[in-house]
This record gives C-alpha cells, sequence and structure tokens, in this order.
C-alpha cells in the first residue's frame, strides 16, 4: 500500500505502551503517516488517527523475531517511493529488562531475547531503513531510545546496560558512516531520562537481595523525579526535531 497524502514518515517500535505510546499519539496528526510496530495492535490509536486526520499504519510484530522485520521494513519503504515525503524517521524505541538478578543466574532464552529485542532488531531495522532510502532526497533520521544504563554500570542488569551500550556506539558508527555520503541520515542515541513506566515498577518490585539498587529506584518514585511518559515523549520529539539533531550521535535529552 502506498500512502501518498502524507510528507513526513515516521516508523517507531515499541509503540504499544510507556513513552512508546504516548510518542505515537503525539505523532499522529495531520500531514504525517506513522508506522507504528508492537507486538499488539492498539485500537485506541486507531481511533486518535481517524479523528486527527492522520494515516496510521500498525503492525504485530515480536521484535525478538527481527530477521524477518527488516526485509518486509525494506519491502514496505520500496512501495511508498521516494518522491512523496520531506522527511523519514526511524525511531527504535522498544526495549526489555531481562529477569532481575546477577548474570551467573540469567535464563538463556530470557538474555538472548533482552539482547534481540534491545540491540539485534535496532540494527537490522536501521539497516533496512537505510539501504531502503538512500536514494531518497528526503531529510533522514535514526533516533534510537537508549538509556542512562547504557553508559552507568549496574549490578543485576547486564543484559540491559549491554544492549544499550552496545545501541549508543553502534550509532556512533553509523553517524560516521553517513557522515561519509552525500545526504547521508543523521542519527543519535538519546537518553529519555527516568520515566514513570510499566519498567520502573518492575525494577521497584525486584527483590532487594538479587537487585541491589532497588531502593534507588524507590526514592526516585517517592520523591517525584519520574518524568511521566507524555511529558518524556514531548522532550525526546523535541530533541527530533532540532535543527542539529545527530551532530552528537549519542547525548542525553536533560543536556
Amino acid at each position: 500500500m502506498r500512502l501518498m497524502t502524507t510528507s513526513h514518515l515516521y516508523i517507531l517500535t515499541g509503540a504499544s505502551r510507556g513513552m512508546g505510546l504516548s510518542m505515537a499519539r503525539q505523532l499522529i496528526v495531520p500531514g504525517h503517516t506513522l508506522l507504528c510496530i508492537s507486538r499488539s495492535e492498539s485500537p485506541a490509536l486507531s481511533q486518535h488517527a481517524q479523528q486527527a486526520g492522520a494515516a496510521l499504519v500498525q503492525w504485530c510484530h515480536d521484535l525478538a523475531d527481527s530477521r524477518t522485520l527488516g526485509p518486509r521494513l525494506e519491502s514496505w519503504l520500496h512501495e511508498q517511493g521516494s518522491t512523496s515525503w520531506r522527511s523519514a524517521t526511524l525511531i527504535n524505541n522498544a526495549g526489555v529488562i531481562s529477569h532481575i538478578g546477577p548474570l551467573s543466574q540469567a535464563d538463556p532464552d530470557d538474555l538472548a531475547q533482552a539482547l534481540r529485542v534491545g540491540l539485534e532488531a535496532p540494527m537490522l531495522l536501521t539497516s533496512a531503513f537505510l539501504r531502503a532510502t538512500e536514494s531518497w532526497t528526503a531529510t533522514r533520521k535514526v533516533l534510537n531510545i537508549s538509556s542512562g544504563l547504557g553508559r552507568k554500570p549496574m549490578a543485576s542488569q547486564a543484559a540491559y546496560c549491554a544492549a544499550k551500550s552496545g545501541m549508543d556506539h553502534f550509532s556512533r558508527c553509523v553517524a560516521l558512516e553517513e557522515a561519509l555520503k552525500t545526504g547521508g541520515a543523521k542519527i543519535c542515541s538519546l537518553a529519555p531520562g527516568v520515566i514513570d513506566t510499566e519498567m520502573q515498577l518492575h525494577l521497584r518490585s525486584a527483590d532487594s537481595e538479587a537487585f541491589p539498587d532497588r531502593d534507588s529506584f524507590e526514592r526516585l518514585k517517592t520523591s517525584g523525579q519520574l518524568t511521566s511518559p507524555d511529558e518524556a515523549a514531548r522532550r525526546v520529539l523535541a530533541c527530533l526535531a532540532r535543527p542539529d539533531f545527530g551532530a552528537q550521535p549519542v547525548a542525553d535529552v536533560r543536556d
């Protein structure tokens, strides 16, 4: 299906809850086409898009199986054509926290899923996006949603920290590659701050013996230092809209 009525294309993973859902709602405006990739479809988003007069496409796909998703995205982008768009943006937002505990106690399947969703999927989707849009004249951007835990080690969080650290560093590498091209894409791995999501609840509910830093996450909640998903989404999208987006391939929304 080729969509010809809008001029700004956004592709967003992990749009079914938390900050991803908030970003999706804020991106659903006239003039935008939004492709959401999540494990489940959101009827509320479909209704919101209909009311807003915006174009929304939703794919149900488990990002732990991203090898088939990359070719599907590349094919879909080719169908859209290169002349209809003023901008095209990929937002790699999806991520999961594996079982909270020392790496020595990690379940192999749980560990593999965390790395596939948090690192493999963003790399494969970024590769497909850049390849499919390389000849486009549209402004192209890749926004990777990282975390402060990609830059700060934490016990019992090896998989999540490693995935986000890998996201930061592959973003640096891609930025160097795209800088060598005429009209190369801009890329940034952006830490969005601490957000009041289910992930934070999961961390606060962990066994304190398995997760030595649990108390620090409890204090963030009780002291009111958590940002709402809607406000976090607003800040992230404001960074994406900045004219100097990508000048720093690894950044923090609080800088």
